[in-house]
């Protein structure tokens, strides 16, 4: 992996050196230690939302706007585990097929490994390298599972939350919670019956949670309900121009480097937790967790008393 050829647009050795990223080797990582400087300058954009709400439709049509607009673009499509090889269905590939003749687009399918939030643990670094890779345009669209697809907004500038009318996503979404990670909210398929409604009730919902969105969302930053027909490109542009207004947003308030300094205290503190207990699970004998597991089930013991005893038997101190 040589950091030379990624910065020289080769793309073979951008997919091996994501490859490499993805499956946790050092040299990737120290690859990435090295072109660090060279990122911090595209867009991330997060997109989520409710299986069937159009994002991948959505994520294409903006693609297609941007490079419209001379920019390029990388799409990490993060997709549900295979239940079979633990590797990434490629759904979100299969339906961006119309970009793959574009060298300026650039697909990347990764699996969420049954993660937390629907992102794999190494998605920061995924679009980190593409950052550094030199792409203008860098969009995380994540599998759609829900409450903890909050997760989105930790390794994104800006969120967009998709919803679609007739799939009573509007009132899931509330109660939820995932409109507090919105920067802007988008209505797809507004062609449909239905989306008026839908529109006026994430519009009320946005009034309703003011108070409790206030400490996600930038203060100043009024969030957006735009619609879309995406397969006519239909509001696209008002997408575009909105992702773009949050962003200048963002860099005239100073809350994007607020955000980004809390993002990556997130992150610092999970890496540190991951580290620290592989180091901790060395010290463990194979089976021992499947004999402290078995006791538990057996009644003999319960599970606070467990963790004391492993970590007294590591020499661990425990802090109450």
């Amino acid at each position: 992996m040589n950091p030379e050829h990624i910065l020289a647009g080769d793309r073979r050795a951008l997919a091996r050196w994501l490859t490499a990223l993805e499956d946790e080797r050092r040299e990737a990582q120290e690859v990435l230690a090295a072109l660090f400087a060279q990122t911090g300058r595209a867009q991330i954009t997060g997109v989520t939302g409710a299986p069937g709400s159009g994002k991948s439709t959505l994520v294409a049509a903006l693609a297609r706007g941007w490079r419209a607009r001379g920019q390029t673009v990388a799409i990490l499509a993060v997709d549900p585990s295979s239940p079979f090889s633990g590797g990434a269905i490629l759904g979100d590939r299969v339906r961006m097929q119309a970009l793959s003749g574009d060298p300026g687009v650039f697909i990347r399918s990764m699996a969420s490994r049954g993660a937390l939030g629907g992102l794999a643990a190494t998605t920061a670094d995924l679009a980190r390298a593409l950052d550094a890779a030199g792409f203008d345009q860098v969009v995380i669209e994540t599998v759609g599972a829900g409450q903890s697809e909050i997760d989105v907004a930790r390794a994104a500038q800006t969120t967009i939350v998709i919803e679609a009318p007739g799939l009573g996503d509007d009132i899931q979404a509330i109660k939820a919670g995932i409109l507090e990670i919105a920067d802007l909210l988008v209505v797809t398929k507004a062609d449909q019956p239905g989306a008026e409604a839908t529109v006026r009730a994430l519009r009320a919902a946005l009034e309703l949670e003011s108070a409790a969105r206030s400490a996600g969302v930038a203060p100043g930053w009024a969030v957006p309900v735009l619609t879309t027909i995406a397969p006519t490109s239909a509001g696209v542009s008002e997408v575009l121009d909105t992702l773009a207004a949050h962003q200048a947003f963002l860099r005239s308030s100073g809350a994007g480097s607020g955000r980004e300094v809390k993002r990556l205290q997130r992150e610092l503190e999970l890496r540190l937790r991951q580290r620290v207990w592989q180091r901790f699970a060395l010290g463990l004998d194979s089976d021992v967790l499947a004999e402290w597991a078995g006791r538990i089930h057996r009644r003999e013991i319960d599970l606070e008393s467990a963790v004391k005893s492993v970590l007294a038997s590591t020499h661990i101190p425990e802090h109450e």
